[in-house]
């Protein structure tokens, strides 16, 4: 009965599969850029997390640096008005000295009176020397806060353009990882186009097996008789040639790409309860196991390698006819990175 639908299959065209392969290759690169974009976001997160932490340390001096200088500002000031009113009360006293030495130029001639302007003389004179003593000091003073301030204006400028240039160098970094990650992902990329194609050759064209996204799919008794979890000879069959391909891949993938091929076990929703597998997590898990350890002696890396078991909880297929079944009982291929 297969025979005759394969015939019939020949003798017409079949689009569809070449639809399915399109759909599943348009959903892979969809899936894949999706992945490396999160990625990439987590990398670059990390990398700046670093950055902020000094950019936070260097805006909390700045903050210090700007309030030190508006408490300086603020004393100049105060001193720039003292010696503005000192300024005054010297032209007071330099006009009473003036005043006093004509009164006293007109009185050459009195005695007691001369006296008194004299001393008067004498006594401003001394005010106005102590006033100009004061006044010097401030002056000082003022010198010595304007250069504080020239000091603090040039510190503040120094930290704010070592935050530009932090933040040139974050952004920098930024351009620099996402580079690196795309060129990562063409890689990547490539890699995996080539080892499902040498996979697809190796394999050939079989019902039993299935490209879903990024994943081959076998079913699960291409390996394994019902509730088992050990290969039988046409299993073993198959997975001889997905060793050579590994192999090959394997040597031509760049060192610096982290790959691992996830073997995935699924079961179908039925039951089971035995000594061996008391759930269809441990059914599952087992023969992905299975898979992995055969491949391993079959010379695949066993760092490249990784199993997982999902159980009945990543079903192909929702429904629970005998087809739907048989399309959640399989092993699932994923080349990805680790």
């Amino acid at each position: 009965m297969a025979l005759a639908s394969r015939r019939i299959r020949q003798g017409q065209a079949d689009y569809w599969p070449g639809f399915v392969d399109a759909m599943a290759t348009l959903l892979l690169v969809i899936i894949f850029l999706l992945s490396i974009f999160m990625l990439a976001q987590f990398y670059l997160s990390q990398a700046i997390t670093g950055k902020d932490t000094v950019l936070d340390n260097m805006r909390a001096q700045i903050s210090q640096l700007t309030d030190l200088l508006a408490l300086e500002q603020s004393r100049t000031a105060d001193l720039e008005s003292t010696l503005a009113g000192l300024s005054a009360s010297l032209a007071d006293a330099e006009e009473e000295r003036t005043r006093l030495a004509r009164l006293l130029a007109d009185a050459q001639s009195g005695g007691e009176e001369n006296q008194a302007l004299r001393t008067q003389l004498t006594e401003q004179e001394q005010l106005t020397a102590e006033a100009q003593a004061q006044v010097e000091l401030f002056n000082q003073q003022l010198a010595a806060l304007r250069q504080q301030l020239a000091s603090l204006e040039a510190a503040l400028e120094a930290a704010e353009a070592k935050d530009k240039d932090s933040q040139a160098q974050i952004a920098d970094l930024g351009r620099r990882l996402n580079s690196a990650l795309a060129q990562k992902v063409q890689e990547l990329a490539r890699a995996r186009s080539e080892f499902f194609g040498r996979l697809r050759t190796a394999l050939g064209d079989r019902d039993d097996i299935q490209i879903v996204g990024d994943r081959f799919v076998f079913q699960s008794e291409v390996f394994f008789e019902s509730g088992s979890a050990d290969l039988n000879p046409a299993g073993q069959t198959e997975l001889d040639k997905m060793a050579t391909a590994i192999r090959e891949i394997a040597g031509d993938v760049p060192d610096d790409i982290n790959w691992v091929l996830r073997i995935d076990g699924h079961s179908d929703s039925q039951p089971i309860s035995t000594p061996e597998f008391p759930s269809n997590w441990h059914l599952s898990a087992g023969r992905a196991i299975s898979v992995v350890r055969y491949l391993t002696a079959q010379g695949v890396p066993p760092n490249r390698l990784l199993a997982a078991g999902f159980g009945e909880f990543q079903p192909l297929a929702a429904g629970a006819t005998a087809e739907d079944l048989r399309r959640n009982r399989r092993i699932e291929f994923k080349l990805t990175e680790r």
